[in-house]
């Protein structure tokens, strides 16, 4: 499957259901989940990812407790970044983990069902770590699907 143009890649994800999976993480964390679909490319996914992850301040989160979950569908590739903050309090083999369970569905061409499946496996470690606090909590990043910022 080779999908170019933004058009398809808006039809190979669920985009609603992907944002109520993210706004759902967002309810119960301060943390915060980003996700980014980019078309085909040749070269390092990823380099791409860590482009994805300044583009769109993932870096920039008070706590330090962003993920970007960055898919190339085209080339059922994905990256999953976790800020330094989250990454100190789950360490590499949640990363893993989460890795895992997006793999399965992707191989199978099912992106919808890897990124809520994923999201929410985030979710649950940011809600553990970083719990929400309606005080002072502020959602600092859009829980848009980024389409390679065009």
């Amino acid at each position: 499957m080779t999908v170019h143009s933004r058009r398809k890649l808006m039809k190979t994800v669920d985009v609603s259901l992907v944002k109520a999976a993210v706004a759902a993480a967002e309810r119960a964390t301060s943390g915060e989940v980003r996700v980014s679909v980019a078309r085909f490319f040749w070269g390092s996914v990823r380099r791409a990812s860590e482009r994805a992850f300044a583009r769109l301040g993932v870096a920039r989160t008070k706590d330090r407790n962003g993920i970007l979950f960055f898919i190339v569908p085209a080339r059922k590739k994905f990256v999953v970044l976790g800020d330094e903050g989250i990454h100190a309090k789950v360490g590499q083999e949640f990363w893993y983990c989460v890795a895992g369970k997006m793999s399965g569905h992707f191989k199978k061409g099912e992106f919808t069902e890897g990124l809520v499946e994923a999201i929410g496996e985030a979710g649950r470690e940011l809600a553990a770590h970083f719990p929400y606090d309606a005080a002072t909590d502020v959602n600092e990043l859009a829980d848009d699907v980024d389409f390679g910022g065009k």
